[in-house]
Order: C-alpha cells, then sequence, then structure tokens
C-alpha cells in the first residue's frame, strides 16, 4: 500500500527524523518500511512531478505526486523497488532498498537527465 509525501536522498538511510525532509513524527518506523525523498532540478524543487513505486519484477505498485517542496513518501513491504520519477520531458529511474525500521531517503534529480 502507499500514502503520498515527499523524497530525499538514497544515499542517506536513516532510522529518525531527517534533515530537511517529511516529519516522520506520525510514522512508527519500527513497524514501517518508508520510502520518501523529494523530486529536483537543478537543486531545487519539483511540485506536481509524479513518482512511481515499481517492485523488483517491475510491476507498478503504486503512485503519489510531489508536494509543492518537490517531496514524496511510500510505505512498503521489504525489498528492492524501483523508483520511477516523471517531470515534463524527463523520466529517471532509481533502486532503493526498503527495510521495515528504516527510512530510505533519496533526492532524484532529474537535472541529470
Amino acid at each position: 500500500h502507499s500514502r503520498d509525501f515527499a523524497a530525499a536522498p538514497k544515499e542517506n538511510i536513516m532510522c529518525a527524523a531527517t534533515k530537511g525532509g517529511l516529519s516522520l513524527a506520525d510514522v512508527d518506523v519500527t513497524k514501517e518500511a518508508v520510502i520518501q525523498g523529494r523530486v529536483l532540478r537543478g537543486g531545487n524543487p519539483v511540485a506536481g512531478a509524479y513518482v512511481r513505486l515499481l517492485d523488483s519484477g517491475g510491476e507498478f505498485t503504486a503512485e503519489v505526486p510531489t508536494s509543492a517542496t518537490g517531496h514524496f513518501r511510500f510505505f512498503a513491504v521489504d525489498g528492492k523497488w524501483t523508483l520511477r520519477t516523471l517531470v515534463p520531458g524527463a523520466s529517471l529511474d532509481r533502486t532503493v532498498v526498503a527495510a521495515r525500521g528504516s527510512v530510505a531517503e533519496i533526492d532524484v534529480d532529474v537535472e541529470a537527465v
């Protein structure tokens, strides 16, 4: 299942509130595998982009729009996932691993596409 919220960098995997990211105050990260982050273009947040969550077989699982600050959030089961970010003129896939008890933070900069 999914709930929509924001995004952050894949390289940062954290178990507490995120720096500049979405608040985890209402999320019990010991019971949830959270994937969240931001969509950026040239370092600036992209509002209204779409981020899709694809399972390990490439099948569509969920989609959320980014917030006004470019953020998104998914709640997923443990495993390897693909984030497909769609903005006008660009599409970018990034692999992320979700694990209950942790928060996978990933920033997706579509400027690099």
